[in-house]
């Protein structure tokens, strides 16, 4: 039989190989298992369960340590290394990491991977027999998720980008134990600003699907939003001389993204809200506080 990179075995111990190890054997081939690699101590003639990978030396090698990954299954495994035009480097619990090919990430640099992203993967062996890594697809990630209940709707969740496209980007959204997560996908009209492959971040659900897959929103509901405007409005109006400023419901939408980071569309709504309670007071083309002040409700 032979051996193959990626592949957990029962071998045999066949002699010890001072000073690095023992060699196991198959019957037919032999590998070594370095001091290192052990995680009890193991004696000729006694039978082991090893995981078979290439040490820093290329050499097939044997280990009894967990690692990250197996064989046939899809893991999240964290980014270690970024190394231009050969890819990243993957942390599966070995003393060599795993290479995440640049063929597998996206053409642009700004969407691939950073150090300390996850990425969803399997393993794969390049034409050497040397375990590399490929992005695990919807289908392989669906296999080990859950669904969600319509109890998450308006819910925020973490989640991780194991697709990004100019249409939106797909994720997988944390259920706690319950598998890998929840399926979901943010539509480019959701997005805030462009998600690389697997970044972490915090997003809304909008909508459960009937099939318990989430469409999902980086922006805040309007309501919380609506505050929050609110709030910076207030706080820039209490920074000015006099209270005023030079903005209001006629100021171009280009002058208010540049001055409070926000649309015209939020500008207004918050701008309505503050008048509403009487906070503020508009003439012209000038907003100003008014005499009495409250606070903005939550």
């Amino acid at each position: 039989m032979t051996l193959r990179a990626g592949e957990t075995v029962a071998l045999r111990v066949e002699r010890e190989f001072p000073p690095y190890g023992v060699l196991l054997t198959n019957g037919t081939t032999n590998v070594l298992l370095h001091h290192t690699q052990m995680t009890e101590e193991v004696r000729p003639g006694e039978d082991v369960s090893v995981f078979l990978y290439h040490d820093s030396e290329d050499r097939l090698a044997a280990t009894m340590k967990p690692v990250k990954i197996r064989w046939g299954r899809t893991a999240p495994l964290q980014v270690v290394d970024v190394r231009g035009r050969l890819g990243c480097f993957l942390d599966m619990g070995l003393d060599r990491h795993l290479l995440l090919p640049e063929g597998e990430l996206p053409e642009s640099p700004e969407l691939r991977p950073q150090v300390g992203d996850t990425v969803y993967v399997r393993l794969d062996r390049d034409k050497q027999g040397r375990l590399l890594a490929r992005l695990a697809g919807e289908r392989e990630l669906a296999a080990e998720c859950v669904t969600a209940p319509q109890s998450w709707k308006n819910r925020r969740v973490e989640a991780i980008v194991y697709r990004t496209l100019s249409i939106g980007s797909f994720v997988v959204c944390d259920a706690g134990v319950l598998g890998f997560g929840v399926l979901g996908f943010i539509h480019a009209s959701e997005r805030t600003r462009s998600l690389r492959l697997g970044e972490k971040l915090q997003v809304r659900v909008t909508f459960v699907r009937e099939d318990g897959r989430v469409n999902l929103s980086m922006r805040k509901a309007k309501e919380e939003g609506r505050d929050e405007d609110a709030a910076r409005i207030l706080d820039f109006l209490r920074s000015r001389p006099g209270g005023t400023m030079p903005y209001s419901d006629d100021t171009p939408p280009e002058v208010i993204r540049e001055k409070f980071g926000i649309s015209k569309a939020a500008f207004k709504r918050a701008l309505g809200m503050l008048m509403k309670e009487g906070l503020i007071a508009q003439e012209g083309n000038w907003t100003s506080l008014r005499e009495t002040q409250g606070s903005v409700q939550e």
